[in-house]
């Protein structure tokens, strides 16, 4: 029965929790037991299952009363990003081991007044700066595909938990692939919507002008659901779009014949992974058989990005970062004086990818190199807008791989950081325009004797996610989008 019940998506748990079938206190223990038995994967820093069955007790009081949410009763977890009244928030760096904020991040607060149930704090890499979730202080998350590999990254711990059942959802943060690339490697829905749809208040700061938050789900349309649920206009975000939020879940329905599909040849090189490549172009010849029209379109300033987002990316890190010195909160070394003080609890706070940025930030913001590196990236930036706004003009959608490859072992690339950057190769050119993307399963591939998930990545036009959904939701109906088995 358990079993049963965890492997139902968000919606259809919704339904069985709408007409008396379970309650919210049932589903919810059902989800914890799943999370003890499974906390090898390491999904979790932080479970809380007392507030758990709490939300879960008065969801179900709400729902007798003919008072349910969109949400009402459903578990999801919380990447470890969220502040979350009164619950540690750690964004996985020791630094922040102790930090309790005393207020709600716009986004899970609108989930709990839409009557979610907050399972637990997923891990991430250190400050949601990675690509393969091994740069927590809290240890690696494993991929429920394959126990030997990354599960993505930075939101792997979000990723994992869907996938394997820990959860029926999950919150992330897209920098430049965070909730892609993991959705990609564990095989479920990830979506990114548009820079300043959903706020960004209360969210542990990594790159101010491209972190977005997002949502992990098994299916399309718990993503529509879950993204319906938390968006929105917030004052306290000076980024926030003052734009209605679409009933996006209610309008997935399409005709695919006639849409025009875009494949930018930069992103289909030589020297990528054929399995890649085939698995993507096989989802690419099932639209065209639907009646979707081809159109091959260029994106030259594409092979500029990856460079100028790890200039970008750094600078605006290394300013967020500067208010963890041991003053206020957080680790606290005792120095000799004040300096010996911000060393000691930087130096022993922070771990080896946050220091780099850091260091790369400084230096390309520091006199006489800003105008050599920092303006020159925000320019390639500004060019990559106008090339896709251009492309948009002749398409409805882009399609690309999300990943330049499937899940690739643990400690495989921890030595190499170039080599993990480069997995953000086809995800950062979203985030420097600006525009949402989403990934969805395409066809596994056979990798070293394990069968590893592929991402499909769906582009849309700024503030159209709605049909980067019904795309990605008639990929689905397609059989596109299988489910993981269950596990353990």
């Amino acid at each position: 029965m358990t079993q049963d019940i965890l492997t139902l998506s968000a919606t259809e748990a919704l339904g069985k929790l709408a007409n008396g079938e379970v309650s919210s206190v049932e589903l919810t223990r059902a989800t914890l037991a799943r999370m003890e038995a499974r906390k090898h994967i390491n999904a979790y820093i932080t479970p809380t299952a007392e507030h758990a069955l709490a939300q879960a007790e008065a969801s179900d009081k709400r729902r007798k009363e003919g008072r349910a949410g969109l949400l009402e009763g459903l578990p999801l977890g919380i990447k470890d990003l969220f502040c979350t009244n009164g619950i540690l928030t750690t964004a996985a760096s020791k630094i922040l081991h102790n930090f309790v904020p005393h207020y709600e991040s716009t986004v899970t607060e609108r989930l709990w007044q839409a009557g979610a149930v907050m399972t637990g704090k997923l891990n991430l890499d250190e400050f949601a700066m990675g690509t393969s979730t091994e740069n927590s202080a809290y240890g690696n998350t494993l991929n429920p595909w394959d126990e030997s590999r990354i599960p993505g990254g930075s939101s792997g711990g979000s990723s994992a938990a869907v996938a394997d059942y820990q959860c029926f959802g999950a919150t992330g943060t897209d920098t430049g692939g965070s909730i892609r690339q993991p959705a990609s490697m564990c095989g479920v829905v990830g979506i990114k919507p548009t820079y300043g749809r959903m706020s960004r208040w209360g969210i542990v700061a990594f790159a101010s002008s491209l972190d977005q938050a997002g949502m992990f789900a098994r299916t399309v349309e718990d993503a529509a659901l879950l993204l319906e649920a938390s968006a929105g206009h917030d004052p306290k975000d000076s980024t926030s779009a003052d734009l209605p939020v679409p009933a996006w879940s209610k309008n997935l329905q399409r005709d695919i014949k006639g849409l025009k599909i875009g494949l930018p040849k930069e992103y289909f090189i030589d020297g990528m992974d054929t399995r890649v490549r085939d698995s993507v172009m096989q989802a690419v010849k099932r639209f065209e058989a639907e009646g979707a029209e081809i159109v091959e379109i260029s994106l030259p300033t594409t092979k500029y990005a990856l460079a100028a987002y790890y200039i970008v990316n750094p600078a605006e890190a290394s300013s967020n970062l500067a208010r963890y010195d041991g003053m206020r909160y957080g680790l606290r070394v005792e120095g000799d004086n004040l300096l010996d003080t911000y060393i000691k609890s930087r130096s022993e706070g922070f771990g080896e990818e946050p220091k780099r940025r850091i260091m790369v930030g400084n230096y390309v913001l520091s006199s006489g190199y800003y105008d050599a590196y920092y303006s020159k990236a925000m320019k390639i930036r500004t060019l990559l807008a106008r090339e896709f706004a251009a492309a948009f003009e002749k398409v409805d959608v882009i399609m690309t791989p999300t990943a330049p490859n499937p899940a690739f072992k643990i400690g495989e690339k921890a030595d190499d950081p170039i080599s993990l950057y480069l997995e953000d190769a086809y995800t950062v050119t979203v985030n420097m325009a600006g525009l949402p993307g989403i990934s969805v399963p395409a066809a596994p591939v056979e990798d070293r004797g394990s069968l590893l998930p592929v991402g499909l990545q769906i582009i849309g036009k700024k503030w159209d996610e709605q049909t980067i959904l019904q795309v990605a939701f008639a990929w689905q109906t397609m059989g596109g989008v299988e489910r993981l088995g269950w596990r353990g």
